[in-house]
């Protein structure tokens, strides 16, 4: 199993026509699941590119404080959060020859290529009048995003009702969308040293890229999103939903983990590169590149977490995981810097320092993609403890509160980095204070919210456990 940077929820909606059931032969299944694999691609490379290097634009080229950076970033959250189940409502109750999801995919594939080419521009002025023009940008551009990635979500379960179709529809777009986000980060490893020219480049090339596997996405789909199943209900009301919610105690925990690690994760990410120029030393054309480890060994341990999860139980998985990803944390607050007059590999104590580097991240990613492996496969033990079963509800409120925790960790993040007399400007010597920050901010707290996600889990009723010979 493999999760995107990041998903995406489908609306909430607890009535749909009958799916299609008729088989599919063999050229129109392969036509099917190519073009639905291809409609995360040019998300998935934009979502990392954001994680990875947005906050490191908006201190290191746009200039904003660190504080003021992490503000847009958490305004940008708050937005994603609230505009998902907007946009479900409204592809809920579009009507199209098309089906109500394309319609949205297709008008908004341009508009939101545009706007990741905006999202990665300096804006002139002061402080106050970059942050304005910034989250403005921002505003749009994750209106559009959500308008491109929620409805094509939806169509995984409104396509086909073959849960094994189904379950082949979703491996298709994790693994274009995890293959995508890797070259992403490719492409900003080649491009980000330019500084502002360089980030317009990578822009123009994953809001082209965006544009156009959305608009062969939706063209390789038509034929099917016609005949597809098609909602047909009112959406729950939010206070009653929330009701619910409050009342599935299973779910309060998957949330909470989910919650917890996520965060973890998400302050990790955008701290990442600061701390490998700032804290390790390593030169900026080096820092970039090294990033690239930990999304690989990420790749490698859904495979690995999803094997030990079948073979021992998902919480095996989950204690063995983040049992690496904190030894990780541990190790990043450890690390011996290396030494900036010589080259990386001039001398041994620098090559022994960038091995134990190495190492670290190597770990961290093995243990990280349980962040995103295993909440989301306990969630289904959360909606089958309600009778309902409203699968898509809970699907929808998990990713909502999970963008509102990331947008409060990200505005930590600049705050603390601000109090710390943290700045910018490259090649300026940054008082002790921030390079411990730095260090708290990659080790000592995420290493506490993937202690904390652990307690929460106590006493889960764990079920469906076997074990293989």
């Amino acid at each position: 199993m493999t999760c995107p940077p990041s998903p995406k929820s489908p609306p909430v909606t607890p009535d749909f026509t009958a799916a299609r059931s008729e088989p599919l032969g063999t050229a129109a299944r392969r036509r099917l699941l190519w073009s639905y694999g291809l409609g995360d691609i040019g998300t998935g490379m934009a979502a990392t590119q954001l994680g990875f290097y947005l906050f490191v634009f908006y201190t290191g080229v746009v200039g904003l404080p660190a504080w003021m950076a992490g503000l847009v970033l958490m305004v940008l959250k708050v937005w994603d959060g609230i505009n998902d189940p907007l946009v479900g409502w409204l592809s809920d109750h579009t009507k199209h020859p098309w089906g109500p999801r394309l319609p949205w995919m297709a008008g908004s594939a341009i508009p939101l290529g545009l706007a990741l080419v905006a999202m990665w521009w300096v804006p002139p002025g002061g402080d106050w009048q970059k942050f304005t023009v910034l989250v403005a940008i921002q505003l749009v551009a994750m209106g559009l995003y959500t308008c491109v990635n929620l409805p094509y979500s939806a169509l995984a379960s409104e396509l086909t009702s073959s849960t094994q179709l189904r379950t082949q529809l979703n491996a298709g777009r994790f693994t274009g969308s995890i293959l995508a986000g890797l070259a992403g980060l490719v492409l900003g490893a080649l491009l980000v040293g330019q500084g502002a020219s360089g980030y317009q480049r990578m822009g123009w090339v994953s809001g082209l890229t965006l544009t156009l596997f959305t608009l062969l996405c939706c063209w390789g789909l038509a034929p099917f999103a016609r005949n597809c199943q098609r909602p047909t209900g009112m959406p729950e009301p939010i206070r009653r939903q929330l009701r619910r919610i409050a009342g599935n105690p299973r779910f309060v925990k998957v949330l909470g983990l989910y919650l917890l690690l996520w965060c973890a994760l998400q302050l990790m990410q955008p701290v990442s590169l600061i701390f490998l120029a700032v804290v390790m030393r390593l030169p900026e054309s080096w820092s970039t590149w090294i990033l690239i480890p930990f999304q690989l060994s990420a790749l490698a341990g859904l495979q690995l977490w999803s094997r030990v999860a079948g073979r021992h139980g998902r919480m095996c998985a989950l204690r063995w995981g983040t049992g690496l990803w904190i030894a990780g944390c541990v190790g990043a607050t450890l690390l011996v810097p290396l030494d900036a007059a010589t080259a990386p590999l001039a001398s041994l104590s620098n090559g022994i320092s960038l091995g134990l580097l190495l190492l670290t991240i190597v770990v961290t990613g093995l243990g990280a993609s349980t962040a995103y492996l295993i909440p989301w496969a306990l969630l289904p033990d959360a909606v089958d403890a309600d009778p309902d079963k409203p699968a898509g509800l809970y699907t929808a409120w998990m990713v909502v509160a999970q963008k509102l925790g990331i947008g409060v960790a990200v505005f930590a993040l600049g705050n603390g980095l601000s109090l710390s007399g943290y700045e910018a400007a490259q090649g300026l010597l940054q008082p002790a204070s921030a390079l411990t920050t730095i260090r708290v901010c990659m080790g000592l707290i995420p290493a506490l919210l993937i202690v904390a996600g652990l307690v929460v889990m106590r006493r889960w009723p764990e079920k469906g456990l076997h074990r293989q010979p």
